[in-house]
């Protein structure tokens, strides 16, 4: 079970395999009250992903999720998740990436189970919602503390209650859940890799328009 990080769905039979721009804004408005219930966009929490589908565009939630955030931008720098794929598609469920063993199309058996090399502890409380991204991870019988994959992470493209208190979401869709549609409607092998690998190209911040 621990090559293979795992999304167990009771009563279902899926399994999920794992595992902003930096300028700050020097002309923000005073949080008058007439503000404080709007929400408000950090850009140092925006990251955008490239695929040969189109833009997805995520806001990162450092509130509910620091670690997990603090985590993805991280890597996000590094270029770790340049190269690797939406390795895994399931319709009316999910895209799942981030695992870098997707980078080499010629072990497609393989991908699933990388990462680099630590797990997040669990920051669960958000619910999973269409366009949420949440944290992949190992099954509660090797990983009772629900502890998050260091690096792969799916996007609901349906409300997923069912998951709601299992896992870690740390940040949602903004732009482009058409993309994500896409991605998951392409044709995929029995392992729910795509057949065409969709490559990821991550960055901080938005698109340039």
């Amino acid at each position: 079970m621990l090559n293979k990080l795992t999304l167990l769905l009771p009563a279902i039979g899926f399994a999920l395999f794992t595992a902003s721009a930096e300028e700050k804004e020097t002309n923000q408005p005073k949080d008058t009250a007439d503000m404080k219930d709007k929400p408000v966009i950090v850009e140092e929490d925006i990251v955008t992903l490239t695929t040969p589908e189109g833009v997805i565009v995520i806001q990162l939630d450092s509130k509910a999720a620091p670690k997990h955030a603090e985590n993805f931008k991280k890597l996000v720098k590094e270029g770790f998740y340049d190269g690797t794929t939406f390795h895994r598609i399931v319709p009316q469920f999910m895209i799942q990436g981030g695992d870098p063993l997707s980078k080499d199309q010629a072990k497609r058996s393989e991908h699933g189970h990388g990462g680099p090399g630590y797990t997040i502890p669990a920051e669960i409380g958000k619910k999973h919602k269409r366009g949420s991204v949440a944290a992949a991870r190992q099954g509660d019988q090797v990983n009772p503390k629900r502890e998050s994959s260091g690096s792969q992470f799916y996007i609901c493209v349906v409300d997923t209650a069912f998951l709601d208190g299992q896992y870690t979401v740390f940040g949602e869709v903004i732009e482009g859940m058409e993309v994500a549609d896409k991605i998951v409607a392409k044709p995929r092998d029995p392992r729910d890799n795509p057949k065409e690998p969709v490559t990821i190209k991550a960055k901080l911040g938005r698109p340039k328009s």
